[in-house]
């Protein structure tokens, strides 16, 4: 048996996972390390914390393996982050997080030198404190030594790569999640380097996710286990290494993974850009073709505080089948539309299809008659309707007739049924739903490796488990609370500014 390790830096931890080169989940090992939250929206990271895990999570791993059966190492990591490294690659401070609000500022500095369609066109993004240009550009406002002395700007699976090649760069998808690469030429953007005052030469050279980045050195061998020699190919970011983990390949694939957030991808041939700036677009890890991504914030996440508040449950990652087991009955005896509960699950504003900062949480419909299970239940209709939202802006231009699902909200069987019919389309299910980004991150090292001949030959790798079918009944229950859901949201789009306006907390 011949293996591909691949490795997923995530927010929390780095997981690190070995698979044969048949598609097969031989184990897994997970390393955690901490994120700094402070000044109310700043969220750091110590790059050296990364390369901890890493080692820590390989080693253990590895433990009684035949390392040597290894044939390529791959990467899926966070992404839109900022860690500026100097000519060394020695890290000069912490890691800006994609979650980083700090960078108002510049944020309102791009929208007014360069016109948001342009800039949309051109990076596939609306302008945002998320992304890395902004991040960049606050270092640079506000660091100016630190600046000055950067020599690259990295995401989390670049600098780990350096870390075990020496070879400092990024691949297409990564660079198109900064905000600074031209999406459509593959290179980085003067237009926008110029217009902003940016140092275009501080970011890394991009290749193809399934390019090789180079050779796992003597030196890190020794510390982290892994063969010297062994090839090491730059991955993806993580939400395009899900697309490819999810199977969404080729074009007019279309798949949603409910996780923490959640998301709708979809595969292009050419970028799909929304005339509302609504989707992201990403260069995809299958080269020529691209990852459309609408995201929300807040989908497991909602349902983790519903099942905490009002289940009295914890909700910790890795416990979602358990969990669900647990509470599925009682969602199942609600009605589909929880008896006129409704929920909008907007509990850290929202991005896609709103891009609402001020959006909040809400609970409406409430009477006497209402029950637990419809509480819970609103949760789950809620994320459905939002993603809803967010698949209607494809079904405008694509045809969509199926979606394949993953992430640890697929464990629910009801949240299957409720997206099905919400959507009003059958829902494919995979095995190893939870590790589709990893799987991706494996597939595009054996591919780049020439483990596969293309990404074609790992279909069987996404063999369906469940069909979901909608159910005509409630899909005309669906249907009804769908508008009510959009309507909702506009009425109160209005508010929420004077809700999320925290200067009443001064009168305390």
């Amino acid at each position: 048996m011949e293996y591909i390790l691949a490795h997923d830096l995530g927010t929390s931890g780095n997981k690190a996972v070995l698979y044969s080169t048949d598609g097969q989940l031989v184990k897994s090992c997970t390393a955690p390390y901490r994120t700094s939250y402070f000044n109310g929206t700043w969220a750091e990271q110590n790059p050296e914390d990364w390369w901890r895990a890493v080692c820590e999570s390989t080693q253990k791993l590895l433990k009684g393996t035949l390392s040597e059966r290894i044939r390529a190492v791959s990467f899926s990591g966070q992404m839109m982050g900022c860690l500026c490294v100097d000519r060394s690659g020695r890290p000069l401070r912490p890691h800006i997080l994609y979650c980083d609000a700090r960078a108002e500022r510049q944020t309102e500095e791009v929208m007014e030198r360069i016109d948001l369609w342009t800039f949309y066109t051109i990076t596939g993004h609306r302008a945002s404190p998320s992304y890395t240009l902004e991040k960049l550009m606050w270092v640079r406002d506000n660091e100016p030594q630190i600046y000055r002395d950067t020599h690259k700007v990295l995401n989390a699976k670049d600098y780990i790569i350096y870390r075990l090649t020496g070879q400092l760069g990024t691949d297409y998808s990564d660079a198109g999640g900064t905000a600074a690469f031209n999406i459509v030429d593959k290179e980085w953007s003067e237009l926008i380097a110029d217009r902003l005052e940016i140092d275009l030469a501080k970011f890394p050279e991009a290749y193809e996710s399934t390019a090789v980045a180079g050779e796992v050195s003597s030196q890190a061998a020794a510390e982290t286990g892994i063969p010297a020699g062994t090839p090491v190919c730059w991955g993806a970011g993580d939400g395009c290494a899900a697309g490819v983990g999810a199977g969404s390949i080729a074009p007019g694939e279309t798949y949603t993974c409910i996780g923490s957030s959640a998301w709708v991808g979809v595969t292009t041939q050419e970028p799909f850009f929304d005339r509302k700036r609504r989707t992201p677009v990403f260069p995809h890890a299958v080269p020529g073709l691209y990852h459309s991504c609408g995201a929300m914030q807040t989908a497991g996440a909602s349902f983790a505080w519903a099942a905490k508040e009002v289940f009295g449950t914890a909700y910790e990652q890795g416990e979602q089948g358990h969990v669900f087991s647990r509470m599925d009955p009682e969602i199942e005896a609600a009605q589909p539309g929880s008896h006129g509960v409704l929920f909008l699950p907007y509990l850290m504003g929202e991005r896609s299809p709103w891009w609402d900062n001020d959006a909040r949480g809400c609970y409406l419909g409430i009477t006497q008659e209402t029950r637990r299970g419809d509480l819970l239940r609103s949760v789950q209709e809620g994320v459905a309707y939002n993603l809803r939202a967010i698949l209607d802006i494809y079904r405008e231009h694509l045809p969509i007739s199926e979606m394949t699902l993953v992430g640890g909200g697929a464990r629910s069987h009801i949240w299957r049924a409720i997206l099905a019919d919400v959507c009003g389309m059958p829902l494919l299910q995979p095995r190893n739903i939870d590790e589709c980004t990893s799987m991706g991150a494996a597939i595009i090292g054996g591919v780049g490796t020439g483990v596969y001949k293309d990404f074609g030959q790992v279909r069987p790798f996404f063999r369906v488990m469940t069909r979901q079918e909608p159910v005509s009944s409630s899909r005309r229950i669906y249907e009804e609370r769908y508008r009510v859901f959009v309507r909702t949201y506009e009425a109160l789009r209005r508010v929420f500014p004077q809700i999320a306006d925290t200067s009443w907390e001064e009168l305390r």
